[in-house]
Formats: C-alpha cells, structure tokens, sequence
C-alpha cells in the first residue's frame, strides 16, 4: 500500500536571476531564439562541443534540481534562418545522429549508474518538438528552433511531497489534443503503429507497465518496453527502433491533419510507410468521421483553429519505471509543453538566486562528469569558461 496519492505533481524549479538584458522591443521568446542569445547559451552555459556542432549545455532555467542538461544541434552559425533548422532527430543527418546516439547512451548510463533505485529516483530522456512554422511570438516555441535531447532526474520523495496538479491543466491535456489520436481514433491509431512498426528491441508495454505510481502517468499512450534494459543503449539498434516509433507517429500526424485540412488528401511523398498510410488510414471510416468533425469545428471556431498545429508537433520519451525497465512513448504537443508532463509532471520556473545557487555546485559536478566521460569517448571538447573553472574549483 502507498501513503499518497498517485496524482499528477506541480513542482516549482529556483532558477537564477537572467543577467543579459531583453530588447524592449523583443518579447523573451523572440530574443531566446536570436543569434545574440544562441552565443550567450554557449559561453554562459556550453558545457561540451563536437566538430559536428552538438553541444551540450546546462539548463539555467530548467526541470530539476538535481540533474538536468541538453544536447542541442547548433546550427545556429551555419543556417541563419530559423525556419531551416532541423526540428526533429528524423532531420538530422546519419553522421551527426550516430555520434548523438553514443552520447545519449553515454549520459543516460550515466544517470543509471548515478541514481540506481528507481523506487528513490525518475530517470528521463527525450525531446519537445513543433513544427517549426509556429510563430515566434507565441508561449511555447521551443528553445532556439533546433532539435534538442533533455535528460533529467527527479528525486520521486521530491515528487511525493509535491502538490497535486490539475489534470484539467492544459499542459496535461495539451490543450485537449492529446486525446484525440488516443480516444477519438485508439483503434486505428494501434493498428497502424503494430503494422508499420516490427521491433527485435521494443515490445509493447502495457498501461500497468508504462505507468509511474507516483503521479499516475502515462495515461493511454502507446509505450514499449526496452529489452536487456540499458545494455540496449550501446546498441546501434536500439536507436533505430527509437526513431522508427517518431516515423510511425509522424505518418499519422501527417495523414490525419492532411485530411483535416483537404478531402481530397493524397498520400504525402514525405510519408514514411505510404501503403499503409493508403490502406490502413486512408481507408478508415472512423479516421475520416473524427477528420470531418475537427475540420468542421476549425471552421466555425476560430479559437480552437488558432491552436491546430498542422505540422508535425511531438514529445518523445525514454525514462525507467518503478520495476527499473526502460519505456518508451511518445505524445501529441500541440500547445509547447514539456516533455515531464508527459509523465503527469508539470514544471514551474520561479527567479530564486539563493535557492539556485545552494545546489548549482552538485549540479554542475554532475555535469563536469558526464563531460569526463564523453572526452573519453572521443566525444567532442569542455568548454573551458571562467563560469565552470570557478564552480569546479567550488566542488573539489
């Protein structure tokens, strides 16, 4: 029996005071997204770089306390316009991709040799991505319009002790889309992804199996289990599988919100599985019933038609369960939320800079490991800055 209530959790993160000044005339979106605050991300924050540009850097104002970092693409330098950037590790070359994944596998190792009993300890992975035609001006773009990995670690007595969040929270419900795919279309949604996806790695994993006792979440979304655990990892496989899941949900996404938009949707020449695009979806009844219904509510709502996110908009995810297997899943993300909340955990950032920096030192211990362990790999370069040098010196 447990002494609490498994609900989802409203937890508040310290982060210090933002030094550099915003533009009156920008919003903070705008200028976290400019070039002036890209640089300032790599000289205040970079932790590591590689020659291909992924960077790995402390979240200032981030999800925990006790371990959270991110290994972000930084075309920053090479593609000027936002709008062609890659968005989502499908976009990403196979070169730069096969280096990410050793360095994710390396730092999730990491996080499971750190914190080893999952009764005591969330251990997460994975990415928020939209489409990166959202306006710029709107709460929730991600972080500088390039694809970006988060790991993080949450102590679940943290968790415990948190308040309860409102399920009605639209960061939950994502705006009430995140339900559409599982409760308007569950059928046809499942059957596609069992046809389009044939896993040696991955198997299916049940609600019971997917789910954290402490916040009562993932609620309904499709999950798999990991195999031989984090020994899958250091397997080039394991990756692959990883990103066949995004394919299969991007396909749908793709092919629903095309017939949303136009009756006469044909099969994208962008799709990945257009068979079964053609004869699993497209000849669906009920995805084209439920594809009525929301074109119709577009057109009389402008509202609701305001929030559509006609590209693809995703939260994938790995993180280890109460039993300590690996799951993974993945989710809509139609209003810019984290990826926590896609394990019932809703974030709130507040500017506290003596609750920050009592727990800056083990952070970035943390972090200057990780860093040991990826130099070791061959796997890219520290970033020497005084910042780092003076808390390292702080940690010894």
């Amino acid at each position: 029996m447990t002494d609490f209530q498994s609900t989802p959790r409203a937890i508040v993160t310290p982060h210090p005071k933002f030094h550099t000044e915003i533009p009156d005339e920008m919003t903070p979106v705008e200028f976290f997204n400019s070039q002036a605050n890209l640089e300032n991300l790599t000289i205040e924050n970079g932790v590591l770089r590689t020659p291909e540009d992924l960077l790995l850097f402390r979240k200032l104002i981030g999800h925990s306390l006790e371990f959270d970092t991110a290994i972000m693409l930084d075309t920053s330098s090479k593609i000027l316009d936002p709008l062609g950037r890659p968005v989502r590790h499908t976009q990403v070359q196979l070169a730069i991709r096969k280096v990410w994944n050793r360095m994710s596998s390396i730092i999730f190792d990491y996080m499971m040799e750190k914190y080893t009993d999952p009764a005591e300890y969330l251990i997460l992975c994975g990415e928020a991505s939209l489409d990166n035609t959202w306006s710029l001006n709107k709460p929730g773009v991600p972080s500088i319009r390039m694809v970006h990995n988060h790991f993080m670690v949450f102590p679940i007595e943290v968790l415990k002790r948190a308040e309860p969040a409102d399920p009605d929270n639209l960061n939950l419900t994502d705006g009430g889309y995140n339900s559409l795919f599982l409760k308007s279309l569950s059928g046809v949604y499942r059957r596609f992804l069992d046809a389009a996806l044939d896993f040696e790695i991955l198997v299916p994993a049940s609600a019971e199996e997917s789910r954290i006792e402490v916040t009562g979440y993932p609620q309904g979304l499709p999950s798999w289990k990991v195999k031989y655990g984090d020994k899958a990892l250091k397997e080039r496989k394991f990756w692959q599988e990883y990103r066949q899941v995004l394919k299969g949900f991007l396909d749908f996404y793709r092919a629903f919100f095309g017939v949303v938009s136009r009756r006469d949707y044909k099969v994208d020449k962008d799709i990945y599985f257009p068979n079964l695009v053609d004869n699993i979806l497209l000849f669906s009844n009920d995805f084209h019933e439920v594809a009525r219904m929301i074109r119709e509510t577009i057109l009389r709502n402008p509202h609701y038609a305001n929030n559509v996110r006609w590209q693809p908009a995703y939260k994938q995810l790995l993180y280890r369960n109460d039993k300590g297997d690996l799951i993974v899943t993945i989710g809509q993300n139609s209003i810019g939320n984290a990826i926590t909340e896609l394990l019932g955990i809703v974030v709130g950032r507040v500017e506290d800079n003596d609750a920050y920096l009592k727990s800056e030192p083990a952070l970035i211990k943390k972090l200057l490991e990780v860093t040991d362990r990826l130099v070791t790999a061959d796997l890219g370069k520290p970033l020497n800055t005084a910042h780092w040098a003076d808390i390292a010196a702080r940690t010894a």
